[in-house]
C-alpha cells in the first residue's frame, strides 16, 4: 500500500532504501525551546514515531531502526528515565493493534534484560504478537550500545572456539554479523540523524560501515514526511560504490 503523496513526489520507488536507521535526538531542546519539561518533548517525539514507521510502511521499506534508549541514557536523572519508561510501556500498548493491522513485525535491539519488568513483558508481549508479520520489521534500539553489542558478539564467537564448534581461522565478517543483534538483517542503507549533531553515538556501528549518512538540524518532533521524503529522494542522487572504484575513473581518484 503506497501513499499517492509519495508516488508523487519524485521517488523513484524501484531505488527505496530497504533499511533505513534513525538516530532520534533533539526531544529535550524541543521542550526546552518552548519552555516546557523534558518530557512533554518526548511525548511530542513518540507521535513523530507513528509518523515515520507510517511513512515506511507506506513506502514499502522493509526495515526500519530507532534510537530509541541508549545504554547511557540510564545515567540521566531518574525522573527523565522513569518518564521515558511509562512513555516506551505505553506506545507499546496502543501501537500493538495498529503493527498487527499494518503486517508490522516488531523487534528489540539491546539489553532488555536491563529494561523496568513490566516494560520488558509488555515488549515481549509485543514481539510475540507481531512475530509472523512480514511486511516491515520495525526495530526499537533499547538500552543499546553498539559498543556492547560487538563485544557480546565477540564473546559469543569465542565461547564457541573454545567449545570447539568454531576454528579461529574460520572466522570472517559473516561470523561477526550472525552474532550481532541484527543477525538475519540487511545493514542499514541510510542512517538519518535529527538535530544537528554530527556523530553516530554508539549506534549501529559495524552495520554503517557502508551507509549512507544524513544529518537534519531539525529536531525530532518537528521532523516530517515530507522532510523525510526529501532525505529519500537526496539518497537516490548518490552513488553508492561500497569502495569500489569504476574502471572508468582515473587511478588517483581526481575527476575525470
Amino acid at each position: 500500500m503506497k501513499s499517492d503523496a509519495f508516488v508523487t513526489s519524485g521517488l523513484d520507488m524501484d531505488r527505496l532504501p530497504v533499511h533505513v536507521a534513525i538516530i532520534m535526538d533533539g526531544n529535550g531542546r524541543w521542550a526546552k525551546k518552548r519552555l516546557k519539561n523534558r518530557v512533554t518533548g518526548h511525548e511530542k517525539g513518540s507521535r513523530t514515531v507513528r509518523t515515520i514507521v507510517t511513512a515506511c510502511r507506506e513506502l514499502g521499506i522493509q526495515y526500519l531502526t530507532l534510537y530509541a534508549f541508549s545504554t547511557e541514557n540510564w545515567a540521566r536523572p531518574k525522573s527523565e528515565v522513569s518518564a521515558l519508561m511509562r512513555l516506551l510501556k505505553k506506545f507499546l500498548v496502543s501501537e500493538q493493534q495498529d503493527l498487527m493491522e499494518k503486517g508490522i513485525c516488531l523487534q528489540v535491539l539491546g539489553q532488555m534484560e536491563k529494561l523496568p519488568e513490566d516494560v520488558r513483558k509488555q515488549a515481549l508481549e509485543t514481539i510475540d504478537a507481531t512475530r509472523n508479520n512480514h511486511d516491515m520489521t520495525l526495530n526499537l534500539a533499547l538500552s543499546y550500545g553498539s559498543r556492547q553489542e560487538i563485544t557480546d558478539a565477540v564473546q559469543a564467537v569465542a565461547q564457541k572456539v573454545a567449545a570447539g564448534e568454531l576454528a579461529a581461522e574460520d572466522i570472517c565478517e559473516k561470523t561477526v554479523a550472525d552474532h550481532l543483534y541484527t543477525s538475519g538483517m540487511p545493514d542499514p542503507d541510510l542512517l538519518i540523524r535529527t538535530s544537528g549533531e554530527f556523530r553516530l553515538s554508539n549506534f549501529l556501528l559495524w552495520q554503517s560501515a557502508y551507509a549512507e549518512i544524513f544529518v537534519t538540524h531539525t529536531l525530532w518532533p518537528d521532523f516530517t514526511r515530507e522532510e523525510f521524503t526529501e532525505i529519500l529522494t537526496n539518497y537516490q542522487k548518490r552513488d553508492r560504490r561500497f569502495g569500489r572504484v569504476e574502471c572508468n575513473m582515473p587511478s588517483d581518484g581526481s575527476p575525470q
